[in-house]
């Protein structure tokens, strides 16, 4: 029986929790109930390597999965690729809480990677349905496309595997000197100022900085820890000497509790370390004031492209500051933006209109020249 995806009420039941035990991390279902075939899974994925906030983004892709099979009526053991394909549908159609403008392709692609592994898990360990709902891709040679990719050569594009959507060329936002310094002007304190000059000086990812303590600042180096989103190694970054001066004048003001090891930490009493919900609603509040739509991940694009901008720093030096796996990441900050191409290209056209034009050669003047002579310079017959 065909569904009228966009018809359906999702209902918003279930929750993802974090917990003390292993694997930290379980969903919830509508009683409040961990679902143990989760736990797990995420138990094995934990076992492989894969990090906490890996296990909270996996949570909320299954909690979608789940709650749009309590919608459709069917346990999660019985769903086939009817219910994956509706689910696509829903995501792409309707989006979350019914606002009908529909998920992201990469959140969609996401969705179904969690999906699928979560699905081959329980059927390794003989639980679930047998098929997987979600479809591999069609390849002869029944390897991953990509698998042993050269990560000096750029990805050949392959065919996508059957629900997983296109993904769109994008090309990283960044915010010109200028925008910037607006941006810096309108927050309200020196902790949020040195927050936005250790993002754009660092390139580090949001969570990386806002989960720095304070014996991983470096001030004589001038250099600031983090641990890297993925594979959790500790890599020391260099930060401008004006985020450090920020930092300083944050640190005179801040009042920190006995045995708080948080670097960044709430205004506001209780004092607690800064999430990344509170230093988005920083953010928020700066763009609400400008008009603006600015993100923490722009401010990493940011610090990335004055980087690639600058003749003495090199692509791969980049690359390590970034913490890219391959060159290949790094190398979209190389793209042409539309706004920076139209300006070179009027530019172009406004100086070949105001070059003056080479007047036309004056014309030869044959006579006192014999017909033998110009034969000679010109060609053709001799008299």
């Amino acid at each position: 029986m065909e569904r009228e995806v966009t018809a359906l009420i999702v209902p918003a039941i279930g929750a993802v929790a974090k917990i003390d035990a292993a694997p930290g991390t379980v969903l919830l279902d509508a009683t409040g109930e961990p679902v143990e075939e989760v736990s797990e899974f995420f138990a094995t994925m934990l076992a492989c390597g894969a990090s906490f906030s890996s296990l909270r983004s996996y949570g909320l892709a299954l909690l979608r999965w789940w709650r749009f099979l309590v919608a459709v009526d069917v346990c999660w053991q019985r769903a086939t690729r009817i219910e994956a394909r509706d689910f696509v549908l829903w995501m792409r159609l309707v989006g979350p809480a019914g606002r009908r403008s529909g998920y992201a392709p990469a959140t969609i692609n996401h969705a179904l990677a969690v999906i699928k592994m979560f699905y081959a898990d329980r059927i390794t360990a003989g639980d679930g349905p047998l098929i997987n709902p979600v479809p591999d891709a069609d390849h002869r040679t029944g390897r991953r496309s990509n698998a042993h990719h050269n990560p000096m050569q750029p990805f050949t594009p392959g065919l996508r595997a059957p629900f997983r959507q296109k993904m769109p060329e994008r090309i990283p936002r960044h915010l010109p000197d200028r925008l910037f310094d607006e941006l810096f002007a309108t927050l309200r304190s020196d902790r949020d100022r040195a927050l936005l000059a250790f993002y754009v000086s660092t390139g580090a990812r949001a969570s990386e900085l806002l989960g720095v303590t304070v014996d991983r600042v470096n001030v004589g180096d001038q250099r600031i820890g983090v641990h890297r989103k993925g594979s959790s190694r500790l890599q020391w970054l260099p930060a401008s000497a004006d985020a450090f001066v920020w930092l300083r004048l944050y640190e005179q003001q801040t009042r920190r509790p006995d045995g708080e090891q948080a670097l960044w930490l709430t205004r506001r009493r209780p004092v607690r370390p800064l999430t990344y919900s509170a230093a988005r609603r920083m953010l928020q509040r700066a763009n609400e004031s400008l008009g603006t739509a600015w993100t923490l991940h722009d401010l990493r694009h940011t610090a990335a492209q004055r980087m690639v901008d600058d003749p003495k720093m090199s692509l791969s030096d980049v690359q390590w500051v970034l913490g890219h796996a391959h060159i290949t990441t790094t190398q979209i900050y190389l793209r042409p933006r539309e706004e920076e191409v139209v300006s070179r290209v009027l530019a172009h056209h406004r100086d070949r209109s105001e070059r003056p034009t080479t007047p036309p050669p004056p014309p030869v003047d044959t006579a006192g020249y014999s017909a033998e002579v110009l034969a000679v310079l010109f060609g053709g017959p001799r008299p």
